[in-house]
């Protein structure tokens, strides 16, 4: 589960993302503030409308999943006679700062680097196509089931047959105020730990 919300891009909609489908294969009904999103027969999220009103929410893109914001949710679908189950909802951040372990170049492809990431819960293996990526640095992650600014969701996938499980963030792919338009990764101070949330969009 994924909730995004962009008061300037979008309006004030809270999108709830429970399931990824392609977007040309949605369909949307709306029955007064909530719109059920369905790929055929399967619902995969709800847009509430005029979320503003019942939500209090600071941030513009990807919104922290709290069991707080999932229970509340919970309540205002039920107040419309729409009942959400919730099982095994992952509420740890999922941007958080790595340490490249290892990074070698991919076996089949000059311009990708295959990196070992140690992060709050173990170590990812991540495919990085960003030039200034090295062995020793401390780096932001999107773990899967991040939500990108751009909307964009982390999923586990194969990058030229290599498996790699999350993204390695630039300054400007997180949404940072004065990010450098240069290709590269944005590397972190040695200050930071390892596993501790990082902010996007600020």
């Amino acid at each position: 589960m994924n909730v995004f919300y962009n008061k300037e891009g979008v309006g004030d909609v809270l999108m709830i993302i429970l399931e990824d489908a392609p977007r040309a294969e949605v369909t949307a009904t709306r029955e007064g503030d909530v719109a059920t999103i369905k790929h055929g027969d399967r619902v995969v999220g709800y847009n509430l409308f005029d979320a503003s009103t019942t939500f209090t929410i600071e941030t513009q893109g990807p919104v922290e999943l709290t069991e707080e914001l999932a229970t509340r949710i919970q309540k205002e679908l039920a107040s419309r006679d729409i009942e959400l189950l919730l099982e095994q909802v992952d509420y740890s951040p999922k941007f958080v700062v790595g340490f490249v372990a290892s990074c070698e170049k991919h076996p089949d492809a000059d311009k990708l680097s295959v990196c070992q990431v140690e992060v709050d819960n173990g170590t990812l293996q991540i495919v990085c196509g960003a030039p200034n990526v090295a062995a020793g640095q401390k780096v932001v992650v999107a773990k899967p089931g991040a939500v990108m600014p751009s909307g964009l969701i982390i999923r586990p996938s194969a990058l030229r047959g290599v498996p790699s499980s999350g993204m390695l963030c630039s300054a400007r792919e997180l949404g940072l105020v004065d990010a450098p338009q240069e290709k590269g990764i944005l590397v972190l101070d040695d200050t930071k730990a390892v596993g501790e949330a990082f902010s996007i969009g600020r």
